[in-house]
């Protein structure tokens, strides 16, 4: 068996949403396998505790910065550039989602999830990708996109319209790249527990939320399942993998 501490050689990954949930995991996961992870997100306290659980400061660097803001997201990135050096990858993992029936859906808050889950995304993996910030040999972007790329929901039509345009841009993304070993894939996780998904479905009953656990077979996911996929995936070793969307959903979409 390889030793999986070695798999990653210390390369940095950028890790967008670091500061909690399945961003925090990932984080955590990637440097256990041997990686340096920047910890991008807006709550400087809650970064620093993702950075606390990594257990080794010297292989992580924060970086607080609001997604929002397009324009600050590629000088930030140079910045960190500056400060580490070149970068092999990114997972974009940050993301937004309201549960909203078609009456609610606004252009504005459309937008709102819009410029977070595809825009900055976006951003960042411009940002990272240029020729004087990403390592010679290429590197790896991984966006996290969801099962809701794939399928309907009620109340979730701005949300699948987020995630199915980033598997989309992915595989444009990847075609593109590919000339630089420059590797470009997706997850699509199910229903995983998070602070996030919490919010997002506190206007359903618990009745509601039994009925949409009881759709995948396994059980709903926990941010470490979808962890350990995103090392998977971002992993130098993995070097034949691009344009995939890996879903991981404990058997929902077999429905």
């Amino acid at each position: 068996m390889s030793d999986c501490n070695t798999d990653f050689g210390g390369h940095w990954i950028v890790v967008s949403g670091a500061s909690s949930g399945i961003g925090r995991a990932i984080a955590v996961e990637v440097v256990r396998a041997g990686a340096r992870a920047v910890l991008l997100g807006r709550r400087h306290d809650e970064l620093q505790e993702t950075a606390r659980l990594c257990g080794d400061a010297s292989r992580t660097e924060v970086l607080p910065i609001d997604l929002t803001q397009l324009p600050e997201i590629a000088p930030a990135v140079a910045g960190l550039v500056a400060r580490v050096g070149r970068l092999y990858g990114l997972c974009h993992c940050a993301g937004v989602v309201q549960t909203l029936p078609l009456a609610a859906t606004t252009s504005e808050r459309l937008r709102s999830m819009m410029e977070v889950n595809l825009l900055a995304g976006m951003e960042l993996a411009r940002a990272v990708t240029r020729r004087d910030a990403i390592e010679q040999d290429g590197g790896s972007i991984l966006w996290i996109a969801s099962i809701y790329a794939h399928v309907g929901a009620p109340g979730q039509i701005a949300y699948c319209a987020t995630k199915g345009a980033i598997v989309a841009a992915m595989r444009s993304m990847a075609l593109e790249l590919a000339p630089r070993k420059v590797r470009v894939n997706c997850l699509s996780p199910g229903l995983v527990r998070t602070a996030m998904t919490e919010v997002s479905g506190s206007r359903m009953s618990e009745e509601q939320w039994a009925r949409i656990a009881a759709m995948h077979p396994l059980g709903t996911g926990a941010p470490e399942d979808v962890a350990r996929a995103a090392s998977f995936m971002l992993n130098p070793r993995n070097r034949w993998i691009t344009g995939t969307d890996l879903v991981i959903d404990g058997g929902y979409t077999l429905h």
